[in-house]
This record gives C-alpha cells, structure tokens and sequence, in this order.
C-alpha cells in the first residue's frame, strides 16, 4: 500500500538495524562525521541511493522504550524548512538509533571558526542564517504542534544545506513540553557553557528564554566569527557578550565584525542583528524578547529602541563557569552612545 504525504506527516517508519548497520558500514569509524551529547552521528547511504544521518544513541542513556518510541512520533510531526527533518528511527535491543536527512556542509561551526572556509560566508549568507535559525526557532517554541525548548542552541548543532540555508539539529529527546508549557526546571545541567542562560547555569531553570540567550550568544559569533568559549579581549571585556556590549556603549558596534568580510556588509543589517542579539543575552529573563519578536525586528525597518541591558560576565573553567559582575567601577557612571538602524537614530542612556 502506497504511503501518502499527509500520512507521512503522523508517523516516522521504523528501520531495521541490519539496515542501518549496511548502510553505515557497520558504524565505520570513516563514515563518522560528529558526536555530541546524546551519542555518535554517522553518514550512511540506503540502498537507493538515498544519503542519510543516522545518530546513535549512547546506551547510557536514561531513556526508556516507550518513551523513546512515543518522542519519536511526536518529533516526527515537526515539519520546517529550518529544521533537520527526522526521516526513520531503529530500536532494536540496547540499540536507539535516529535516522535524519543528510546535510552536505555539516555544521556551521565547521565553516564559521576555520579561517580558510569561513571567507564561504558572506555578510548575505551570514544574515540568511541568522534568519534561519530564528525561524526555525520560533517554530519549536509557539508554532509546532508541541513546544521544545532546545537547551543546546550552538554552532555545532546548526546544519548547513548544499545553498547554505540553516537547519536547527539535535532538538533532544527530554525537552518536549505541552503547548501550554514554557519553562521547567532540573537538577541535572545539560548543554554547553559560554551559551547556556545563567539562571540555567546556576540554577536548572530553563525555558524559551534561555534558548533566546543562545540564540544572542550565537548572532555575536556568526557576526565576529569568534567563539565565544575561546574570545579574550584585556579592557575588562573577558568575553565576546561583553566586548560586545562596550563596543555598543561606545558607538563602535561595527568593530565587531569578522575582518574576513572586509566591510562587503549591509552596515544597518549589522548594527540592527548586535543590538538584537545584546537584547537576546540580557541577564533578567523578562527582558529578552521572545522568537516571534526576534524574527519581527529581523525583517523590520523600523526598531522600537529598547536599550539592552548589559550582558552577565562568564569566567570560564575547565569545568564550571561563574557568573561574576562586570565593570563595577562604572557603575557610578551613565553611558550615552547614538547611531542608525536602517535611518532611525538611536539614542540611548545607560543608567546603573
């Protein structure tokens, strides 16, 4: 019987593993082409032809049957151009294994911090990602059938097609939420510092906010090319948040950008991506705007000023991260700093 599109839609097919394993080459080290935290992550080619992603599970995980089986169904109805699409999945003893579509540039990490492919990346094409990764953002928080809330949101998890348009990845099995779910909160921190929420870091509080404080961290890395993990300036600005920030308090925010692009950039469509990704990395959650206004004021002219606030101040360990705070000897002092985006002034003043 022939499976319709709409059928499709409800439901993943389910893989056998002497399949995956012929496909995959029996998980050959060469056909392996990334790990992250929830397992290992090969190339694999079916029998048709057909190019695939298949990542494999660590048995470690907590996970059990049903409930791997039943998030496999509902990830399976997430359907969006700036997602990785979930195509087929294979559970067969310890064995849980994910089957996504293949994604010939890999990761935007791979292309962003290496100096010869990052020149691959135009100021357009860094802005279409950006974009990207919004849409497909604001998708999983309010218009999926089911709310995810990432916790993960870095380079390494962002894919990119043969036209370099971005493709949210590795949208994680225990973030599902029902729709009328925003926040949660654990015990158990899982991500990556340098783009984790404080009150996550510190406290297991998440929500799509925090994923709205990546989403900033990740803007200021594709406009610098520059991690933020591995970013050190002296002038007090220990991290690439707040060298960004001082940089906007004194109305040089085109400082930040990727030397790489030597000025073949859209000045207003840079200054308005910093002023929102500083509005996305704010410390109080209640301050950063939500997916849906963070995709609003990407494709608008006209930008209702609210001055971000600054940044928290991340001092990075090998093994854990502090929040600590950032240039108290200003803190008796006002900032005032004024230019464009896209033709309106901006004037802002900076109080304590």
């Amino acid at each position: 019987m022939e499976i319709t599109n709409a059928q499709q839609t409800m439901f993943i097919w389910l893989l056998d593993l002497s399949t995956v394993n012929e496909a995959t080459n029996n998980f050959s080290i060469h056909n392996k082409i990334g790990e992250g935290g929830f397992g290992e992550v090969y190339k694999g080619i079916l029998a048709n032809g057909r190019e695939i992603a298949v990542k494999r599970l660590s048995k470690s995980s907590n996970q059990g049957a049903e409930e791997f089986k039943n998030e496999v169904v509902l990830v399976a109805k997430l359907q969006h151009r700036n997602l990785v699409r979930l195509l087929r999945y294979c559970f067969e003893g310890e064995e849980k294994i994910l089957i996504y579509e293949y994604i010939p540039n890999k990761s935007l990490d791979y292309i962003l911090f290496d100096p010869e492919k990052q020149v691959q990346l135009d100021w357009t094409r860094r802005h279409n990602i950006i974009g990207g990764i919004a849409k497909g953002m604001l998708y999983l928080h309010e218009e999926s059938r089911i709310r995810i809330i990432h916790r993960d949101l870095k380079p390494s998890n962002i894919l990119l097609d043969a036209n370099m348009n971005a493709k949210v990845s590795d949208f994680g099995m225990s973030r599902i939420f029902g729709v009328d779910q925003n926040h949660g909160k654990t015990s158990r921190i899982v991500g990556t510092y340098g783009y984790m929420s404080p009150e996550y870091a510190m406290h297991g509080d998440y929500s799509v906010r925090s994923d709205v404080f990546s989403f900033g961290v990740l803007v200021l890395e594709i406009i610098s090319g520059k991690r933020n993990s591995s970013f050190y300036q002296s002038n007090h600005a220990g991290d690439l948040l707040c060298y960004a920030w001082r940089l906007w308090k004194d109305g040089t925010p085109l400082e930040l950008v990727d030397p790489v692009l030597l000025y073949s950039y859209a000045r207003n469509e840079v200054i308005r991506c910093i002023y929102i990704a500083l509005l996305c990395v704010q410390e109080d959650v209640d301050s950063r705007p939500s997916m849906d206004s963070v995709v609003l004021m990407l494709n608008s002219n006209s930008v209702t000023i609210i001055m971000p606030q600054q940044p928290p101040f991340f001092q990075h360990s090998r093994s854990t991260s502090v929040m600590k705070d950032q240039l108290k000897s200003d803190d008796s002092k006002k900032y005032t700093t004024s230019w464009s985006v896209d033709d309106e002034s901006i004037t802002g003043i900076y109080p304590r």
